[in-house]
């Protein structure tokens, strides 16, 4: 890669973080159906089309957050250990994301987290995006888990299982509790799920 090509592709990674940023810190103070993308285009200093080059649709510029996670199911399956079942490396790396508090696992108490953790759940649009994505990770569990309706059922249930515990985290955490407080009864909670999936 040539150092124009680079400066290139970090000067549009700077422009996305940009925007995204600048969109989530609306969202998040005049909820989503009160901004829209001119008021982003504006605090984020792009014009409307360039925001668009970045973000196809507006709930793109909340769910972006979730990208890093897209396929990652998938990925654990495929980078497992020899001889690991594939639910018991899921399992694994579910509850390192509890350990880790990793906002995925709904395990995080950080103010600003809980509040878009909030915003995305409470949001018809942004839910019915978020599935979207889920059914997308589906597909590619059930890819990396083999071919056939057994396949397909394990990716669903493993992903439905998650994000039931994810959720039932976050509750938790939005009623006032804390990480640290709630992290034993999440990592039983796993547990508890993932061995009825063995």
């Amino acid at each position: 890669m040539s150092e124009s090509t680079g400066l290139r592709a970090r000067k549009k990674e700077r422009t996305r973080d940009a925007i995204g940023d600048a969109a989530v810190s609306l969202f998040l103070e005049r909820g989503f159906d009160g901004v829209s993308v001119n008021d982003i285009a504006a605090a984020a200093e792009v014009s409307k089309p360039t925001l668009f080059r970045y973000f196809p649709t507006k709930e793109d510029l909340v769910l972006h957050r979730f990208a890093d996670h897209q396929g990652e199911a998938a990925r654990v399956v495929r980078d497992r250990a020899s001889g690991v079942e594939p639910v018991a490396a899921l399992h694994r790396h579910f509850r390192d994301g509890l350990d880790r508090h990793d906002p995925v696992t709904g395990l995080t108490d950080h103010p600003e987290v809980v509040a878009f953790h909030r915003l995305v759940f409470d949001t018809p649009s942004l839910a019915g995006r978020l599935t979207r994505y889920q059914l997308e990770d589906e597909e590619a569990l059930a890819g990396a888990l083999g071919e056939g309706i057994q396949a397909r059922l394990l990716a669903a249930q493993v992903l439905a299982v998650q994000r039931v515990l994810a959720r039932a985290n976050w509750h938790k955490i939005a009623a006032g509790r804390t990480a640290a407080d709630v992290h034993p009864e999440a990592v039983a909670d796993a547990d508890q799920a993932f061995g009825h999936l063995r």
